[in-house]
């Protein structure tokens, strides 16, 4: 599905009426091979099993999973909401859509209602990442160099993107000379799916190895990391997939500012800090093997966290549609989301 805007033709969850088609994002960039998801327990195992992934795409898929629900009736939607949120525990985006679905349940919305509600989630995530991307774009100067991770593109929302969005937006204006992409081990998000992206959009860029961003940063050709968020908790404290920790930590010692960008639906201000994130860890195989393939000795052991946070300390800017908070703290938190 193409869209008009520049550097923007990538669409990865459709509507179809009695049927979720998403991209399966396992499969690229070598195939771009769509499944249908008929239920709203085949939308939670889509989840699972990354088919589709991203803090945004997974709540909009998540509410699209309760109109195929509501379109089997009552019992079928009692049934299926919890087993939709219990699907991926880090993506706050994942509770407040089913939140935001339910309260539509409780006053009596019908299929067609939440059909619509669902399409209103991902229109407004859509808009929100357009408007996201002038804010962060604005914020970085001229000829800038920037390193994203993982990927925080069109394939993680309703489109655009949240990280991705700004890189869209800054190219499109001028303002990006340079991107990078780091690989983003195990899954190789940045990889496989950032890369997908940048060239399907003509937007030269450059992989780099996750151990090489210290090295890169050293040289001067980064002047911004820019990453998006899973969950962002009220002090400011951002979780984001595993290796954003160590990003921040070195684009500080090397005085590159640090960017996160992503929309209100992740802000947690139930959450104090991110000391009270739980951190999903996934399969230890993912890391003993590639492609089906074990690289590593057996009997050897592997620790997968899917996750990180990042403190408020080392964030420089966190870009919201509803505005630009720079230093996040508790304060400035509070000021813009209460």
């Amino acid at each position: 599905m193409k869209s008009t805007n520049s550097h923007d033709s990538i669409r990865s969850v459709l509507w179809r009426g009695d049927r979720l088609r998403l991209l399966d994002q396992r499969r690229l960039p070598f195939a771009e091979d769509y499944i249908d998801c008929l239920s709203a327990e085949e939308v939670a195992q889509a989840i699972r099993d990354l088919v589709v992934r991203g803090a945004p795409a997974i709540g909009i898929s998540a509410a699209w999973g309760v109109v195929l629900a509501a379109q089997r009736g009552r019992a079928a939607l009692a049934a299926a909401l919890p087993i939709l949120r219990a699907a991926r525990p880090t993506a706050v985006n994942l509770m407040w859509a089913l939140d935001r679905m339910q309260r539509r349940i409780a006053e009596g919305a019908d299929a067609a209602a939440l059909e619509g509600e669902a399409q209103a989630i991902q229109d407004e995530d859509l808009a929100a990442n357009r408007h996201m991307g002038e804010l962060g774009a604005a914020l970085l100067g001229t000829d800038a160099g920037v390193i994203t991770h993982c990927n925080t593109g069109s394939l993680a929302t309703a489109g655009y993107g949240t990280a991705l969005g700004v890189i869209r937006a800054g190219v499109s204006a001028g303002r990006i000379a340079r991107v990078f992409a780091g690989e983003t081990r195990p899954w190789l998000q940045g990889a496989r799916l950032t890369m997908w992206e940048l060239v399907r959009d003509q937007i030269p860029a450059t992989l780099v190895s996750d151990s090489a961003a210290a090295h890169l940063m050293k040289s001067g050709q980064v002047q911004w990391v820019i990453v998006g968020a899973d969950r962002i908790a009220a002090n400011g404290d951002v979780a984001n997939k595993i290796g954003t920790y160590q990003l921040a930590i070195v684009a500080r010692h090397h005085g590159v500012k640090f960017m996160v960008v992503a929309p209100a639906s992740t802000v947690d201000m139930s959450t104090s800090s991110g000391e009270h994130i739980e951190i999903e860890m996934r399969d230890p195989d993912e890391l003993l093997a590639h492609s089906g393939q074990r690289t590593v000795v057996e009997g050897a052991v592997a620790w997968n966290p899917v996750f990180d946070v990042t403190p408020a300390g080392l964030i420089d800017a966190l870009v919201t549609e509803r505005g630009v908070i720079e230093n996040p703290d508790a304060a400035r938190m509070q000021a813009l989301f209460a």
